[in-house]
């Protein structure tokens, strides 16, 4: 099976682009994947939708400190 876009010559990537709740950062399955731009990934999913987690959900979080009024 060919890929559509490659033969078409539309700059893509075959990864999944996977998005961390913490600032939008997000990352790429693909290791030579250098642009984690949306509009060139197909597959796209939230981080916490990753069967068996991901290691930023696992990560301990920084108490937010609250200011005195």
């Amino acid at each position: 099976m060919e890929c559509a876009s490659c033969d078409a010559g539309i700059d893509h990537c075959h990864g999944t682009l996977v998005v961390h709740p913490e600032g939008g950062f997000a990352e790429c399955t693909e290791p030579a994947c250098e642009d984690g731009d949306r509009v060139r990934h197909a597959l796209i999913v939230d981080c916490p939708a990753i069967g068996g987690g991901c290691g930023c959900a696992t990560t301990p979080r920084k108490p937010r400190l609250r200011q005195a009024s």
